[in-house]
């Protein structure tokens, strides 16, 4: 769930963006900004369009701002493409495009970063360093093949953020937009990073730690016993080692990942039983104390428990 500041943020972004461009078509239209090392574009599209073909020279990251799009993209299977979603794309990949609900009033639009593959494949090698543990390395890729990957806050803020630069020329841009750009790179590895491992597709991940780790708390998620002690010593590691090398590679702290796993439970839990009291659903959902799962809660929710029951059960 993305707070609801973001998008006053993002809306007053386009804003200033559409103020500055050449509007010289009504699909795909196209404004760009340029620094020593990037290019961000901002595309609209005005009224509803198929099979609209665009490639980049370059690698870029696409992000959705407003609207949907339908991508086709060589033999894989189409999908639809939305607000709080990015796809990194390959050098000279043609992409296929359908615009099934652009419109004059309620554009489509989406933003596009440019960047060298160079510095992709420097900051890939970086993060495939820090996540290795012994010998253990997945070997982390981007934009080998196009990877449809969501976002959570820090990714749609970040993006907020890159563009804030673009926008806004100051003397520090050139460097501001090294720093972020590399940042986002990261933060989409470890977007894909903690997708493959969750799903654990072709189970090529369940040998690696982090990945017996991410199975465990799935099987043993209403445990109140797990800690990041617990946790580590499953995998032989000391706790400040393990502790490291999960967030590297995830995102976010072992502690972080179980809670907001437990969270996701106790929706589910609400949603089937409408009578569990708060305190129940916490216990059930393998918290210590309803106080703790509720901070928790609306950390990752924006709403109380109580709230968020109310409202599913509304008649």
């Amino acid at each position: 769930m993305i707070h609801f500041e973001y998008f006053e943020l993002m809306s007053k972004l386009i804003n200033e963006i559409r103020q500055s461009r050449v509007l010289s078509t009504l699909v795909e239209n196209k404004t760009t900004f340029s620094a020593n090392n990037f290019e961000l574009s901002m595309f609209e599209t005005y009224h509803v369009a198929d099979r609209v073909q665009l490639n980049f020279d370059f690698p870029v990251v696409t992000s959705m701002l407003t609207g949907k799009k339908v991508m086709h993209i060589g033999d894989a299977d189409e999908f639809d493409f939305y607000p709080g979603q990015s796809v990194v794309f390959p050098a000279n990949k043609e992409m296929i495009i359908d615009f099934p609900i652009a419109s004059m009033s309620n554009p489509t639009q989406c933003i596009a970063v440019g960047i060298t593959e160079e510095r992709i494949e420097g900051v890939i090698e970086q993060f495939n360093n820090c996540v290795t543990i012994e010998e253990e390395n997945p070997n982390w890729r981007l934009a080998a093949i196009p990877d449809h990957l969501l976002h959570d806050s820090q990714i749609s803020h970040l993006i907020s953020r890159i563009m804030h630069t673009f926008v806004k020329d100051n003397k520090s841009k050139d460097v501001l937009l090294d720093l972020m750009v590399n940042e986002l790179i990261i933060r989409l590895l470890q977007t894909k990073a903690k997708k493959l491992i969750i799903k654990n597709i072709g189970n090529e991940y369940s040998d690696t730690r982090i990945g017996f780790i991410v199975n465990f708390i799935k099987e043993n998620l209403t445990d109140r016993k797990m800690s990041v002690d617990f946790l580590a010593n499953k995998v032989y590691m000391s706790s400040s080692h393990f502790h490291k090398k999960f967030k590297n590679t995830m995102g976010v702290s072992p502690i972080e990942y179980l809670n907001s796993e437990k969270v996701k439970f106790a929706k589910k839990l609400m949603k089937e039983n409408k009578h569990l009291r708060i305190t129940e659903v916490a216990i059930k959902s393998g918290f210590n104390s309803a106080s703790y799962f509720n901070r928790q809660f609306k950390k990752y929710e924006f709403v109380s428990p109580a709230n968020f029951k109310e409202s599913i059960h509304k008649i």
